[in-house]
């Protein structure tokens, strides 16, 4: 475990550069993640980021993967360039132990392998924040979020009956992107939409320094839209829905690339990926708006199809669906001023079906199942004004796995007017097996599979110094999982069961490790003369198998980041971002590590009108070459400009 002092002179060394500029003051933002009720980050005793509109407008970002880098705690992961396969581990957890959600709906992805959501298709659409909360949180969340949970909220209402905004931009890779978005209040109606379409010819997915030439091209059409109708001054109807349809291409082929290993290589495989999710929520106050109920029904199908792999000559190679169906009642009674009661009780079903094609064998087919239904409570109480108490506890009965419980104890003490705050939390939950690893061909031959079971505790500090022109946080925290369920390959040519090398001569699911993530995660923010902001995070993370004690994959010990957003007036705004990404291994077992890699962006905007302004940015602005993962590729340096017009 590297010490916290190293973790600070890294954070000052990057502090000029800057990070990603977040909220005026990252101390009194109300966030929504941390409690499921709108609360000041200050009193939640958690550790939760908040990313605003402005900062996504700034730096011009297009992908929340992009955003979410700059993240404390986070490693976010591409196999390549814009719309590749990307996840997100969160100090450590695996892809499919983080939950996503936007504006209220779960868009994990319960026929993918871990369950975990394709962010590669999240673009920025008409985004007003996301927030991050790191560390389990099954108590609120139920099992898919024992590693932290990623809230995007989308824009809706506002002042005026009518906002439009718009942007087209272009640039490298032969890339265009069109953005359209709406909202306002008319009468008792609020509302926002937005359409979002990109095209990217892309780079080779396949590090093209390995000899791949062919480029893996991306399309992505997105809708959003998020209505909220008062029927009477106490009850109100919420209808929101997202949909995505994308297109990318992508390597699946493989090659000899000397002196002595294989690598990925150029195909022309691409796949389909379709999202359609949808919100339905009756929200009613009663006892003078002191009792608040939600009701809601929630739903989301998916569908991927893969093409022209580079292993058959067959078209379609596979299709794969995944359907969810939920129902959410929610309660919150305030007891008094400064104590708050959450409960609430869940349902949820989830589906899948996947299909394989081959020239070689008849189409197979594997269909799974599950249902949860769960009972929750949480009470924050503040007490003398200082010291904010949260405990809750969750209970899940699970159809195939039994009854699990979930505990959350926070606490947040607030000290010198408020320039001090002191924080620490525990949590712990349970992720019961995916799917994919309970009912398709790689499942266990020899047993079912147990639930992942996860504890996980922090303590921080947050301290406004020069006035509140600077503020520093400091987190350490550690979470211990047992029961990690990783893909074993059996040694058929030693004392193995008959049945097994016959059966899953490939491999299975098993309940096989034992994991730690601890570390330290350190961040400042500094604004100077009201023009300048100045961000930068640094996490220093050891990630293990405490079964072998190597490092875990993909998981470096060091992130860092940093941005200064620079507005002399009104009209102008620049600035640049840097990544510093650790080295890694990229496999289990500490084999094929990844060196560190460093990149810098550059962006500015030129407002030519109150409704009309012009902006460009450089992506990798040095032009690192490194590969993000073992084999594939990452862009180049890339130059794209556009214009924003707002009504």
């Amino acid at each position: 475990m590297r010490s916290l002092f190293s973790s600070v002179v890294l954070l000052l060394a990057i502090l000029p550069i800057g990070s990603i500029a977040r909220a005026d003051d990252a101390l009194e933002a109300v966030v929504v993640t941390a409690t499921r009720t709108p609360q000041p980050a200050e009193r939640t005793g958690e550790s939760i980021s908040l990313i605003t509109s402005e900062d996504l407008g700034n730096q011009q970002i297009v992908s929340v993967a992009d955003a979410l880098q700059e993240t404390p705690g986070l490693s976010v992961v591409r196999n390549g360039g814009l719309g590749q396969d990307a996840t997100v581990a969160i100090r450590g957890a695996e892809a499919g132990q983080t939950l996503v959600l936007i504006d209220g709906v779960r868009i994990n992805d319960p026929s993918t392998v871990d369950n975990e959501a394709l962010l590669g298709d999240v673009l920025v659409n008409n985004t007003d924040r996301i927030e991050i909360l790191r560390g389990p949180q099954s108590t609120l969340y139920g099992s898919d979020a024992i590693g932290g949970v990623i809230d995007i909220f989308t824009r809706r209402g506002g002042d005026a009956p009518l906002a439009l905004r718009a942007s087209a931009e272009g640039g490298s890779f032969e890339t265009y992107h069109a953005n359209v978005a709406a909202n306002g209040r008319i009468s008792d109606l609020e509302y926002g939409a937005a359409a979002n379409f990109l095209h990217t010819n892309g780079i080779s997915a396949a590090d093209s320094r390995n000899g791949n030439p062919e480029t893996d091209g991306y399309t992505n059409l997105g809708v959003t839209q998020n209505v909220r109708v008062a029927l009477s001054d106490a009850v109100s109807l919420d209808l929101r829905s997202y949909y995505t349809d994308a297109r990318s291409g992508f390597d699946d082929n493989f090659a000899f690339v000397p002196p002595d290993t294989f690598r990925v290589a150029d195909s022309p495989a691409f796949a389909r990926n379709t999202l359609l999710a949808g919100y339905a929520g009756l929200n009613v106050d009663l006892l003078g708006g002191t009792f608040g109920n939600r009701f809601a029904l929630i739903a989301s199908d998916s569908g991927r199809a893969f093409y022209d792999s580079a292993f058959d000559i067959i078209h379609k190679n596979g299709s794969d669906s995944g359907e969810t169906r939920r129902f959410e009642y929610q309660g919150t009674l305030q007891l008094q001023a400064n104590d708050e009661l959450t409960f609430g009780a869940e349902y949820q079903r989830i589906g899948f079906t996947g299909k394989t094609f081959s020239s070689f064998a008849p189409p197979a087919i594997d269909r799974g199942h599950s249902h949860v239904a769960s009972l929750y409570a949480q009470n924050m109480i503040t007490l003398f004004d200082r010291l904010t108490l949260t405990t809750g506890l969750r209970h899940d009965d699970d159809q195939e796995f039994g009854s699990h419980n979930s505990v959350k104890v926070a606490a947040a003490w607030s000290l010198n007017r408020g320039d001090t705050v002191l924080r620490a939390n525990y949590g712990d939950g349970f992720k019961a097996p995916t799917l994919f690893e309970q009912f398709s061909e790689f499942s266990n031959p020899l047993h079912p599979l147990a639930p992942e079971v996860a504890r996980g505790w922090e303590v921080g500090i947050d301290q406004r110094l020069l006035g509140g022109k600077l503020i520093v946080q400091g987190t350490y925290f550690q979470r211990n999982t047992g029961d990690q369920i990783d893909f074993f390959v059996p040694d058929c040519f030693s004392a193995q069961p008959p049945d097994v090398c016959k059966d899953r001569p490939f491999g299975y699911y098993d309940n096989i490790a034992r994991t730690r993530a601890e570390g330290v995660e350190v961040e400042a923010t500094v604004r100077l003369a009201n023009t300048l902001t100045m961000n930068a995070a640094v996490t220093d993370m050891t990630a293990a198998d405490l079964s072998t004690g190597l490092d875990l994959a993909r998981r470096p010990h060091i992130t860092a980041s940093g941005t200064a957003t620079w507005t002399p007036d009104a009209d102008w705004s620049a600035g640049g971002s840097i990544v510093y990404v650790g080295r890694r291994f990229d496999g289990a077992g500490e084999v094929h590590p990844l060196a560190a890699d460093t990149v810098v962006n550059f962006f500015a905007s030129r407002r030519l009108s109150s409704s009309l302004a012009l902006f460009a940015r450089i992506e990798n602005a040095f032009d690192a070459r490194y590969e993000p993962v073992f084999g594939y590729g990452a862009p180049g340096r890339a130059v794209y400009g556009g214009v924003r017009v707002a009504y």
